[in-house]
């Protein structure tokens, strides 16, 4: 069942609430498909374990019964698994109808669902005996966010003894450490753990349960998606009330930049794009620029420079420092492309603000993955102006389509962008470090002053599309950890 420790390349097992694009809200569903598939494709044995949510049936997906298992305490439930979907990973579904056979995920309407703790807590004792019954190789067992992390918990208590899983160590992945799942204590059997786990330094949180905390006490390592943002977490500013036990688990935290789908995200085969192109060859761009004006309605030169964000619309991301000077923005002599949605109130004032300066602002409010593609190709400039940001992606897309970022520096984004004042030959970006309007303004004034001279824009272009974001990078990494683990 379980791998040599000595093997090469040690299998793992994915425990996962999400999966692109059977069943995701963001971006742990893209962690969950890319890098176990990046791991798999370096010579490592890769399962991921999912709920078998509604959204997956409705997707037609392909399912033959694994087995039937028993999970002390709840009876018996279905294990499925999809042949081909995940390749070369295999990929194995929890059924439970009551908990999962439902329209949302985590909840609808806005609300989460009200057994959202007896759900997970489910799912992750139904994927340990998963791992266990089917006899799955799991040298390392690796949880994600605040849905498995009671796995880490239990590996270490309710079934530190079982013989099929004694041997496994375990990994915890933040993804996002505001989204904690925090639940009242008198719900505590519903985890499956044992009492004595309920104290300051367990799963207790200010009188309730913390299944991220879970996660981050019990686990052997913590990951979480970029170097500057296991940094960040360790602080009281981005800690989320738990830096004291990151700080305390600081030998054990790693951080590893997520990586990007390299053939969705690819200017020279993009198949969204009016015209293709890659570094050497960058005629294409200009082409999709005058595309973008054109779809847009954008009444400018294309010598204007165009600035593009596609974000979800929320304080997180900034969206409000970038509307709250918005005449400050137009004056550095630029147009803006905002594709997004999500809180009404930041909705309707970008629709507003593309209203009174229909002259330089286009908004599109909602999602359009085609549109998303064409603004990264079809712009000079990306802006993300978030307060915090675990990885991101957008600005490691515009990178790889030769669309230089103006960012916060703030997890991924200052471990990816690299500025002038920094690296003067080797700069692929601009970042200013405060959330503040004034300091997005003068980052984006220095970027249009490169604009405008040729040669130092071609060589930030260029810096930007040499990167390797790949999946291949950070699996290599995170094979290199469970190496260490298995040592």
């Amino acid at each position: 069942m379980l791998s040599d420790h000595r093997e090469p390349h040690p299998s793992v097992v994915f425990v996962s609430a999400e999966l692109t694009p059977l069943a995701t809200s963001g971006g742990l569903g893209d962690v969950s498909r890319a890098l176990p598939r990046a791991l798999a494709m370096l010579g490592h044995r890769v399962s991921v374990v999912l709920p078998l949510y509604r959204a997956v049936r409705q997707r037609g997906v392909k399912l033959e019964t694994a087995g039937e298992i028993e999970l002390p305490g709840s009876g018996r439930f279905r294990v499925h698994q999809a042949p081909g979907v995940l390749a070369p990973a295999s990929l194995y579904l929890v059924e439970h109808d009551g908990y999962f056979d439902r329209p949302g995920l985590y909840g609808e309407g806005g609300r989460d669902y009200g057994d959202n703790l007896e759900r997970f807590g489910f799912f992750c004792r139904a994927a340990l005996e998963t791992i266990a019954a089917l006899g799955l190789p799991a040298a390392v067992i690796h949880a994600n966010d605040w849905q498995s992390g009671l796995v880490p918990a239990l590996l270490n208590t309710t079934y530190a003894a079982h013989r099929g899983l004694r041997e496994s160590t375990s990994v915890f992945t933040i993804h996002n450490l505001a989204y904690q799942g925090r639940f009242a204590a008198d719900r505590l059997p519903a985890t499956g753990l044992p009492g004595s786990t309920f104290h300051s330094n367990g799963v207790e949180y200010y009188g309730g349960i913390n299944l991220m905390k879970a996660g981050i006490v019990y686990a052997d390592v913590v990951t979480t998606v970029s170097p500057r943002y296991a940094e960040e977490i360790r602080t009281p500013e981005f800690g989320e009330g738990l830096d004291g036990l990151l700080r305390a688990r600081g030998a054990a935290l790693v951080g590893i930049l997520n990586g990007i789908d390299e053939q969705a995200w690819n200017p020279a085969t993009d198949r969204h794009l009016p015209a293709r192109y890659g570094s050497e060859a960058l005629g294409g761009k200009g082409v999709c620029k005058q595309a973008l004006l054109a779809e847009t309605g954008l009444p400018i030169s294309p010598d204007m420079p165009l600035v593009g964000m596609v974000t979800r619309l929320s304080s997180q991301k900034g969206v409000d420092i970038v509307l709250g000077v918005i005449h400050e923005v137009l004056d550095c002599g630029v147009a803006l492309v905002l594709l997004g949605s999500g809180d009404p109130g930041l909705e309707e004032w970008a629709r507003d603000v593309a209203r009174r300066r229909a002259d330089r602002v286009a908004t599109r409010i909602g999602f359009d993955e085609a549109l998303a593609h064409r603004i990264e190709a079809g712009t000079d400039m990306f802006l993300m102006p978030s307060r915090y940001e675990p990885s991101g992606l957008n600005q490691m897309y515009s990178l790889r389509y030769g669309t230089v970022p103006v960012v916060r520096a703030t997890g991924g984004l200052d471990d990816t962008v690299r500025d002038p004042e920094e690296d003067r030959v080797g700069a692929n970006g601009f970042k200013f470090r405060r959330p503040w309007g004034t300091d997005l303004v003068s980052a984006l004034a220095r970027a249009v002053a490169a604009y405008h001279d040729g040669t130092t824009w071609h060589r930030l272009m260029r810096n930007g599309m040499a990167e390797d974001f790949s999946w291949r990078r950070s699996a290599r990494r995170y094979g290199d950890l469970y190496r260490q683990l298995k040592a």
